[in-house]
Formats: structure tokens, sequence, C-alpha cells
């Protein structure tokens, strides 16, 4: 898990640059990494709570799993 939040933050970090510049604003990547079985690395509730509002871990995880499994279904078509 560690290693996948190390590739999305390096993935990103181009368009964090471009908005920082573009937009004069001050910006962080928050990488959100779920496992398949409801894994969630030790850093995810620490950039959770980064993030202002109400979030709820077990939607988050749906949304991911349906995005993958969509994702699936377009590539095994």
């Amino acid at each position: 898990m560690i290693k996948r939040e190390t590739e999305k933050i390096l993935k990103y970090k181009d368009l964090k640059t471009y908005i920082q510049h573009m937009c004069d604003l001050k910006t962080r990547v928050i990488p959100v990494t779920t496992g398949a079985t409801d894994t969630l690395s030790e850093s995810f509730r620490q950039y959770l709570s980064s993030i202002s509002g109400k979030h709820d871990v077990h939607k988050i995880h749906k949304t991911a799993t349906l995005g993958t499994a969509h994702i699936l279904r377009k590539v095994l078509m």
C-alpha cells in the first residue's frame, strides 16, 4: 500500500505544480488507495482527516471497488 501511495503522489506531481502556478493556490496530493478486501493503508485516515467535511470510509471503498469493476468489464468485453 505504501508503494501505491508513493506512485500516486508522483503521478500527480506535475498536475499539482501546474495548478499551483496557474491558479496561484497551495495544493497537496492526497492518495486514496483501497484494497479489494477492504484493506486500507496506515496513513489513509490521516490523509482523510486533512480534507474538510465528513467522510465515510465504507462509501469510499465501495466507490473504488465499483470503479475497478467497471474498468474490468470494459477490458474483458
